[in-house]
């Protein structure tokens, strides 16, 4: 039965008889037969190759990789290698070795010589058990089999779902907080004092929106999203920015934990990649010679300077979605729709949202090509360390375009546009955007739910449809043929092994990127749970609920819809780790600014205990935030506006208007507020920040890295070989 088991299939067109592709072909075909390989040759509407590696190489592997202690106990002693590591070695000799005319695969694949390379989906009891236990819809609440996943997909892919389902776990507890902080938010929805304010000040009258046909408005008739506003930005959202700071340490701190377990379990946890790697590159060549580590300042700094280059580019793109916004709220400002011109600015926010989201899934694709060029660029020694390269590109440029329009709305808008009479414009004509009186963290609430609802919901649909699609389309293109092979030709048809490898060539193709995707979607999406959770407390839920379909979703793209993917060994989860501590480190300082830069918490605070009734009459029979949105509005002289504002005659008996800022009446400069304000944001950054950093450290600190019954585990295992050694020993020193 096991010589009907095949490592790996090459598939390849049907050439001419001695063309030049034929040649390379079977150049490449002859190198593998000098190894030994046994070579199985089917022909279809495609030429089928089945490679089975010889028994040696994997008696090498296991000799070279063994324990050293154990080495001298049972030298002959070749327990069955398992079926990921097999894999694994031949997927490193057939991509390492090299034909007559100096060509590895990669290059035949270039030039169409090869069109795949995949190992086979067995019919094994570990493959039925995922498909009906884990690759299914129904199972989303179950316990994942990682070990099981382990033994059919290595490593590396039950590391990912471990990871993924003990992040889904604790985001869990997460979700329920950032529930209830919005619930709090909404029972005062109504009862907010300063929400009654606004929706109470039916004679203070606001400077236009645009400079053309937009109306003074009154502050009463924003009443609905000043209390949206107070339902978002309240004291819970302080709590609870503090809370995920903490979250976001715990979380991983209880992941390192839960990887030393599942490893230790695995005997991998001192595992030494590079010596793998070593072995297995003198098991393809005897005469291989290690490659040197080496480092070139000047490509360092080339590269550096092009990544720079990337990110100004990504932060150019943020640029241009500002001024969409710009220019969209003053186009909705002048529409002869009554609802656009009320909510010009909030519809501006909204289709900028969906642009934004439109860019991401663009520069997604550009970011990957540029990341792709820039470590063929540095030229890294090793796979892992391409990998590593490519990690900390792709993660950086994903950063800038998914974040850049957000730190903008979070922190610059509202607080560069100037003032009435001296706005500043963008080609001299059109308005920067302007906050709402209540503030601008709705805006960043709009942007964060839209960005994270269209990529919940069409990314999710689109990475299970496209492979489902697909693969119907690929079967469905292989029918007729097999009926002219089942009429034809009877005896090629029984082939047992033809079904088989042509079932695996229908799945959706596999290549480096297929688990790296599934990476980095899931910490950008952690970035978005964290970073600026402050102003969407619901992120966490949004999260968890993905995350219990993400996990099955990927379930089935691995078991139903791709091709095998290759087992890699692996002992964690790679940089992604200190991608996720690099994110948790951004999270406090995100938080910290939303809070102090974003909301209204600051500004309030400073009125209640400084500026307030309470304080300066000592009453205690009202709310002390009664009267601040007064407080927060400047006075405007009309007849100072611009030249090219066009102003209604009927409005100029009014003399003034307001405007949300801190200025004074006469000259529009900063009052002693607004410095005793920037003061309290400052102090309050600095104590945030401190504070939630000391936590980390302290909770870091707290929780060991490595549990002790692991540590424990691991020094028995080591006092147990070493007693055996002894054991061993005695006898032949008496002889």
């Amino acid at each position: 039965q096991d010589e009907e088991k095949w490592d790996f299939v090459l598939v390849s067109d049907i050439h001419e008889v001695g063309s030049k592709k034929e040649t390379k072909r079977k150049k490449f075909l002859d190198e593998l037969s000098k190894k030994g390989f046994t070579i199985k040759k089917i022909e279809d509407k495609k030429l089928f190759y089945g490679v089975r590696a010889p028994k040696q190489i994997f008696q090498k592997y296991q000799w070279l990789l063994r324990n050293p202690d154990s080495r001298l106990q049972s030298p002959d002693a070749h327990s069955n290698i398992p079926v990921t590591t097999r894999i694994r070695i031949v997927n490193f000799i057939l991509w390492n070795t090299v034909t007559s005319d100096l060509e590895k695969l990669q290059d035949l694949m270039k030039k169409k010589v090869f069109e795949a390379v995949f190992p086979l989906h067995e019919k094994e009891e570990v493959r039925e058990f995922l498909k009906e236990k884990w690759a299914r819809w129904r199972d989303i609440f179950r316990q994942q089999p990682i070990e099981k996943i382990r033994c059919y997909f290595g490593e590396k892919v039950a590391l990912y779902f471990a990871w993924l389902g003990w992040y889904t776990y604790l985001l869990g507890f997460a979700a329920v907080v950032g529930l209830v902080v919005s619930v709090a938010g909404i029972t005062v929805f109504n009862s907010s004092q300063l929400s009654k304010e606004i929706c109470e000040a039916n004679n203070t009258v606001m400077c236009p929106l645009c400079d053309q046909k937009c109306p003074f408005w009154l502050l009463s008739d924003t009443c609905t999203y000043a209390k949206v506003t107070h339902m978002i930005d309240n004291e819970g959202t302080v709590l609870f920015a503090m809370f995920m700071a903490i979250w976001a340490t715990v979380f991983l701190e209880l992941w390192k934990r839960q990887r030393a377990t599942v490893v230790t379990d695995w005997d991998l946890y001192r595992w030494d990649e590079e010596e793998e790697e070593l072995a297995m590159e003198l098991i393809n060549n005897l005469q291989h010679e290690p490659r040197q580590y080496q480092h070139s300042y000047l490509r360092s700094t080339i590269i550096l300077l092009l990544v720079l280059l990337m990110i100004a580019v990504l932060i150019g793109i943020a640029h241009a979605l500002v001024i969409y916004r710009v220019i969209a709220t003053a186009l909705f400002s002048q529409s002869d729709s009554e609802f656009l011109r009320e909510q010009a600015n909030t519809m501006a926010v909204m289709t900028g949202a969906v642009l934004h989201y439109v860019t991401i899934v663009i520069m997604t694709k550009v970011n990957r090509r540029v990341a792709l060029f820039l470590c063929d660029l540095e030229k890294p020694r090793t796979f892992s360390q391409h990998e590593n390269n490519f990690t900390v590109k792709i993660f950086t440029f994903q950063f800038f375009t998914n974040f850049s329009s957000l730190i903008y709305i979070a922190f610059f808008l509202g607080r560069i546009n100037g003032h009435p009479g001296n706005y500043v414009r963008i080609a001299g004509k059109w308005r920067l955007e302007e906050c709402h009186p209540s503030g601008c963290i709705t805006d960043l609430f709009i942007q964060m739910a839209i960005i994270m609802l269209l990529k919940q919901t069409i990314s999710n649909v689109m990475e299970y449809l496209i492979p489902w699609m697909a693969h119907k389309i690929r079967k469905w293109r292989q029918r007729p043929k097999k009926r002219s092979v089942m009429l034809g030709e009877e005896e090629e048809a029984e082939d047992p092994c033809k079904r088989q490898w042509l079932s695996n060539y229908q799945l959706g193709e596999v290549n480096f990127f297929s688990l790296f995707d599934e990476f980095l979607e899931m910490v950008i999406q952690y970035s978005f749970t964290t970073i600026f959770v402050a102003a969407f407390p619901l992120a966490p839920l949004l999260a968890f609920c993905n995350n219990l379909f993400e996990i099955r979703l990927d379930a089935i793209k691995m078991m139903r819809l791709r091709r095998r993917i290759v087992p890699r060994k692996a002992n964690d989860i790679g940089i992604w780790l200190q991608v996720l501590e690099a994110i948790g480190i951004l999270a406090v300082i995100g938080n910290g600014l939303v809070i102090a830069i974003t909301s209204d918490f600051i500004p309030m605070q400073v009125y209640k205990y400084t500026y307030s009734p309470c304080m300066t009459e000592n009453r205690t029979d009202v709310d002390c935030s009664t009267g601040y949105i007064n407080h927060s509005l400047s006075v405007f002289r009309i007849q100072d506006f611009e030249p090219h504002t066009q102003v209604s005659e009927t409005l100029l008996d009014l003399k003034i208007q307001e405007y949300r800022d801190y200025r004074n009446a006469d000259d529009y400069s900063y009052t002693v507020q607004f410095w005793h304000i920037f003061a309290a944001r400052l102090a309050f950054l600095i104590l945030f920040e401190h504070a939630a950093l000391c936590v980390k450290l302290i909770a870091a600190w707290y929780v060991p890295d490595v549990p002790k019954s692991v540590k424990n585990r691991f020094r028995e295992r080591k006092h147990s070989n070493l007693r055996k050694e002894l054991r061993w020993v005695m006898p032949q020193g008496r002889l």
